[in-house]
Order: C-alpha cells, then sequence, then structure tokens
C-alpha cells in the first residue's frame, strides 16, 4: 500500500503552492550550499551574508548547523567550504557504487600501462565530477581529485559526456549547465560543431584548456542505452628525460581500450573507436 504525502484537509489546492508550505530554514540552508559549491577558497560569514543577500545573524545558526552535520568545514580564518558529504551521498547511489566498482580496477591497469595518472567522471547537475581516480605508478603525477567538479564546456570530459547523448538529452544537459570558478567561455555555435565532431571520432584529443603541457585523452564509456555514462580521460604529461614510456600513440590506444571493456562491462555491445 503506498503512503501519500497530503497537505491538511482543511488546506485548499491553491495553498499547496502558496508561502504556507515553504521551509525557509530549509531553503536558506540550500542556499548556502548553492553559493558554497562555486569556490574554492570559501567564504567567511561576512562574504557569505553579501553573496546571499542576508546579515550574519541571519546565517550563523544555519552555517553552524551545517557544519556540526559535516556538510562544510571552517579553517583556521574561519572561512567556510563544502566538505565531500554530499558528493559521497551521491556516490553511495547504487548505479554510481556499481560503476565506480567496475572501473577502478581498469583504471588501475590503465595507470600502470600508460605510466599516466587517469580518472573517471560523470555529468552531475550542469557540471561534471570525478567519481575515481587513479595517481600514476610514477615518482611524479598530475591528476585530479576524487570529488573534484569541473566545467562542462571546455573540458574533455565534458565534451564526451555530451557528444554522445541524444541532441534532445544534450540540450538539456547545456540548459542546466553551471559555471564552475575560471570556466573558458565557449561560444555555443563552435561547441555544437566540436560536439559532432567529438561524436564523428569518437574520442577527444586535445590540449588542456586549463594547464599549459596536459594533453587531453578522453574517451567515452558508453552504457547498455548506447549514451554515454561516464568519461574516461588520461591528462597525459610527455617525459622527455632518458627513461622510456610508452609513446603517445599507444597511451591513446590504451584509454580507448580501456573505455571500450568498461563500456562492455556496463552492458554496451557496440563500441566503435572511429566514430559511428
Amino acid at each position: 500500500m503506498n503512503t501519500v504525502l497530503k497537505p491538511p484537509q482543511n488546506a485548499s489546492a491553491d495553498n499547496a503552492e502558496s508561502p504556507r508550505y515553504a521551509a525557509p530554514a530549509l531553503e536558506k540552508g540550500l542556499d548556502i550550499l548553492d553559493v558554497l559549491v562555486d569556490t574554492a577558497e570559501g567564504y567567511t560569514l561576512n562574504e557569505l551574508s553579501v553573496k546571499l543577500g542576508r546579515t550574519v545573524s541571519e546565517i550563523f545558526r544555519m552555517v553552524v548547523t551545517l557544519e556540526r552535520r559535516g556538510y562544510v568545514q571552517g579553517d583556521h580564518n574561519d572561512r567556510y567550504t563544502l566538505t565531500l558529504k554530499l558528493f559521497e551521498m551521491a556516490h553511495r547511489q547504487q548505479p554510481i557504487r556499481s560503476l565506480t566498482a567496475m572501473a577502478l580496477p581498469l583504471l588501475r591497469d590503465l595507470a600502470n600501462v600508460t605510466r599516466q595518472s587517469c580518472h573517471l567522471s560523470i555529468y552531475h547537475s550542469g557540471r561534471v565530477a570525478v567519481i575515481a581516480q587513479v595517481d600514476s605508478p610514477e615518482r611524479w603525477s598530475f591528476g585530479l581529485k576524487v570529488g573534484a567538479v569541473m566545467g562542462l564546456t571546455d573540458t574533455s570530459s565534458g565534451h564526451v559526456l555530451m557528444a554522445f547523448r541524444d541532441p534532445a538529452e544534450r540540450e538539456r544537459m547545456l540548459a542546466a549547465h553551471t559555471r564552475v570558478e575560471g570556466e573558458n567561455d565557449v561560444e555555443p555555435s563552435a561547441l555544437l560543431a566540436l560536439l559532432d565532431e567529438i561524436r564523428a571520432t569518437g574520442h577527444e584529443i586535445v590540449p588542456s584548456r586549463q594547464m599549459r603541457g596536459v594533453t587531453n585523452v578522453a574517451f567515452p564509456v558508453i552504457g547498455s542505452n548506447g549514451d554515454a555514462i561516464a568519461a574516461v580521460n588520461v591528462p597525459y604529461l610527455e617525459r622527455i628525460d632518458q627513461k622510456l614510456n610508452p609513446v603517445f600513440d599507444d597511451v591513446c590506444r590504451m584509454v580507448g581500450d580501456m573505455a571500450s571493456q568498461l563500456s562492455a562491462l556496463m552492458g554496451f555491445s557496440g563500441y566503435n573507436l572511429e566514430g559511428e
């Protein structure tokens, strides 16, 4: 028997959509989280109050509560940032757990054979989120942290995730796009042309738009419905000393092979590295 949540019997249908049923405290807490998600450095209470258009006294107790519950953290300068708690809650969803569990052994193998760091990303609320990452086994490495949030429109992972979706879904993703700090501007028509090109080639291999000297090698992980459910990316660094590592073309092939294997594990049977 299903339980249906109903308004009080003396409430009219119009009242159900009125401010009478608003939750101001919850709205305030969600507003704080929305503001903090856009900053890596965090905000002081005074800065938060300006961003939210509220007084410090209005938000103080809510910030303290969010900190006590583990959603935000304050540093020695009294600057507040988000913790990874929301990401960890999302990460506990069964589809993401399954994807991560299947991906991690393949990511470890990929890092070992390429001698490069690698990560797996998904589309999340208008952005791109890293859900798994493995460092290069070399003495030094460059990689993104699990839980890191990236731009949708100026990253190879974001491009791959959008390129391998149907046009209607791609449009919804772009409509929900939320910029991250430092995200580059991208002209819409140029972006759509680029996504079509990526879909035709099956991947994106380009210099990073964020870090000089890094070349992104990104391939889609395709689910059983034929759409991209994740992106595998190697931020490739060329070694210039006498140590021999796999050459760039071999690294690209290895990333494609790994994406193909993971796609097969996720139920897709028609992966084609040369596009459709």
